[in-house]
């Protein structure tokens, strides 16, 4: 049994995305965000469709939905970190936030956005996999208001085997992270988790799907040992400057112990001034030499 790498936005997609996915979703979202009350419905905003994925470019997805109190939730995927990821998340959410009024509507249309992030490497200096943003005040922590929140959830912090996992939560999460490596079918008592599991079941996928995800798999793998590439070539170069580096200041400091060698054989014979002249020295270096 063998089932889609869940790090690929296409089986991301696949399997929160699709037009058969709000249960799955909706369980999901449930799990992980923490709400004050249950998302009882949702509508998944432009459903998964393999022609539209073939062309992305990305190693980012995303899958959006409207509750059904009219929030509005931007699950992605991220697996490689670049400079301004953090700015962007914010940039992003911002903008769904504020492309919901036309203009002349009221302010008060205005519904919450929530951007759940999924990152396949480490972000914030903390143990936590999950980290929670939203608008406070600075000194007694009061929130201004609900309507922009980020979430985090760093995959590479969470390490718990799936017999382990106390909540459902967690079994989302250990799904995302380990469904690729996974051989044998773990107990499952969640249909909404075992649905998931089914569609991300290879056995259930067309050639033309199964095609489609080992090209984001390889193109993930590109990109990834770029990085890594871009990275070690970084450190051998800081190695070989380090090691000119050092060959200069042996020079200079092999140089000035010639030097202090010749100006020591000429105390009994010349002056301070005159061997610090001659050789290239300090008088108070000559002077500390006799």
């Amino acid at each position: 049994m063998r089932f889609l790498n869940m790090k690929t936005d296409y089986a991301f997609k696949k399997v929160f995305g699709s037009e058969n996915s709000k249960d799955i979703l909706l369980s999901f979202l449930n799990a992980t965000l923490e709400l004050r009350y249950p998302i009882e419905d949702l509508t998944i905003e432009d459903p998964y469709n393999v022609p539209k994925l073939q062309g992305m470019k990305e190693t980012a997805v995303d899958v959006k939905a409207t509750l059904s109190d009219g929030s509005k939730v931007i699950i992605e995927m991220q697996i490689l970190n670049h400079d301004g990821f953090e700015s962007r998340i914010l940039y992003n959410t911002a903008k769904n936030y504020a492309n919901q009024l036309d203009k002349g509507d009221k302010y008060t249309l205005l519904n919450p956005v929530i951007a759940l992030t999924i990152v396949n490497f480490t972000m914030f200096e903390t143990d936590k996999y999950k980290s929670i943003y939203q608008l406070l005040e600075k000194e007694n922590f009061s929130k201004y208001k609900d309507d922009i929140q980020l979430v985090f959830i760093e995959l590479p912090k969470f390490n718990k085997e799936f017999e382990a996992c106390e909540t459902i939560e967690e079994k989302w999460i250990y799904f995302i992270k380990n469904a690729r490596d996974i051989k044998v079918l773990p107990k499952l008592t969640d249909p909404n988790l075992k649905k998931a599991f089914e569609v991300a079941n290879t056995a259930s996928l067309s050639k033309e799907e199964l095609e489609l995800q080992e090209k984001r798999e390889e193109f993930i793998w590109m990109q990834k040992s770029s990085v890594e590439k871009a990275k070690r070539e970084g450190r051998e170069e800081g190695k070989l400057e380090g090691k000119l580096e050092g060959k200069l200041e042996g020079i200079k400091e092999g140089k000035l112990e010639e030097k202090l060698s010749i100006a020591k054989n000429l105390l009994d014979i010349l002056d301070n001034e005159t061997i610090a002249l001659k050789i290239g020295l300090d008088v108070e270096m000559v002077d500390g030499l006799r």
